[in-house]
């Protein structure tokens, strides 16, 4: 009998496993990954100013990059912004939790067969049980809520030549659009860079070959000179557009989630490193509602809830993204949001709004048809997304 079991050993798995271990190393806890390692094979970012100064300093450990400023480039605004943007990768994660957490408490290759609120079957038939079993294994589809997609490949490239990049380059727009499509760059080294392609879609379906062609491309008209793909990774992350988190949760009663399971994550960036922090934290700090699967359902339901309807304007800021304005303009919206002052730009990374942010993100001359925004204010307007990207899709 364990006391948590982590189905799934993803970001939040990882971290809220550590941090109860590091407050309770008396608790017997046990993370499942059917991977051969934590985390799979992903770089995670953020910036520093969306956590508290002690849930940074909790989670320096794992930082292997942190930059002073970051840029963003679209077709008409080139800026600089002096904030500091901090990454890491599921190969830093991996090492860490292996060396942090007892040997026994991970249990990579196994696979989840099917699971209830105190036992998991792994596929072998070898059955598992726990006073609290947690639900990691990362999004699925849920009827009750609307998404759009963000979906990227992204390469680790040695260079033969210098980058001369001075920091991240998270958003280059100025590329060809078709949906909104820009570069992230990531500076590892004066002569290495992550290079991602990534686009806002209405569609998840990925074109891997398509993408490293791009990155080719990109590479080239840098004026960089490419020796060798040190790695590749890709992946497609949930934007949340609205729908009911209520009947979310409802979905499979009586099991927490975490992390993009439990749509904990940034309505409009689709970031979920700064929302793994946060509920790991938070978890920490409630150690009780750990006790059983109930309780701690419960518990993360109403921390997914309230963090979800706080998003609501995040939800309309997607709504006008993937509804009013046309994929190949939706760049405009992101373009003019950047020219805003940076603790506002901060605070809307950070999920910390406030009226008066909200009111100057609004205010000016819209950048979509104003007889394309006014339809999708109200939620609605998601079943006509839902039905046309449906049709898309089919």
């Amino acid at each position: 009998m364990y006391d948590i079991i982590f189905c799934g050993g993803g970001l939040s798995a990882a971290l809220t496993a550590w941090r109860l271990h590091s407050d309770s190393p008396e608790l017997k806890l046990l993370i499942l990954e059917q991977g051969r390692h934590l985390g799979g094979h992903h770089t995670w970012s953020f910036f520093k100013s969306d956590l508290t100064e002690s849930q940074y300093q909790w989670i320096t450990p794992l930082i292997q990059h942190t930059w002073p400023q970051y840029e963003v480039r679209f077709p008409e605004l080139r800026r600089s912004f002096f904030s500091t943007y901090c990454s890491t990768d599921s190969e830093a994660l991996d090492r860490h939790i292996q060396k942090t957490l007892p040997k026994e408490a991970i249990r990579t290759q196994a696979t989840i067969a099917r699971l209830t609120p105190d036992e998991v079957v792994l596929d072998d038939g070898e059955t598992l049980k726990a006073k609290c079993l947690i639900d990691c294994r990362g999004p699925e589809p849920n009827a009750a809520v609307v998404v759009g997609f963000q979906k990227f490949t992204g390469r680790v490239i040695e260079l033969k030549n210098e980058h001369g990049l001075a920091g991240p380059v998270i958003m280059d727009a100025s590329v060809p659009q078709d949906d909104y499509r820009f570069v992230y760059t990531l500076p590892f080294s004066p002569t290495q860079v992550l290079v991602e392609d990534t686009r806002y879609a209405n569609s998840e379906r990925l074109n891997i070959e398509a993408d490293r062609t791009a990155i080719a491309d990109y590479v080239k008209n840098q004026g960089w000179k490419a020796s060798e793909v040190v790695r590749e990774e890709d992946g497609v992350l949930p934007i949340m557009l609205g729908g009911d988190i209520d009947a979310f949760w409802k979905t499979s009663p009586g099991i927490p989630r975490l992390g993009l399971r439990a749509a904990l994550f940034h309505a409009v960036t689709g970031y979920s490193f700064p929302d793994a922090v946060r509920t790991a934290d938070l978890l920490a700090r409630n150690p009780a509602v750990l006790a059983s699967s109930q309780q701690a359902y419960e518990f993360i339901r109403d921390y997914s809830r309230q963090n979800f309807r706080q998003q609501r304007f995040l939800h309309l800021l997607n709504r006008m993204l993937f509804m009013a304005a046309k994929p190949e303009e939706r760049y405009v919206i992101l373009e003019r949001f950047h020219r805003l002052p940076t603790p506002l730009v901060e605070r809307f990374y950070a999920n910390r709004l406030q009226w008066a942010d909200k009111i100057r993100i609004l205010v000016g001359r819209p950048p979509v048809p104003i007889i394309e925004a006014l339809r999708c204010l109200p939620e609605a307007s998601l079943r006509r997304f839902s039905s046309s990207n449906s049709n898309q899709q089919d």
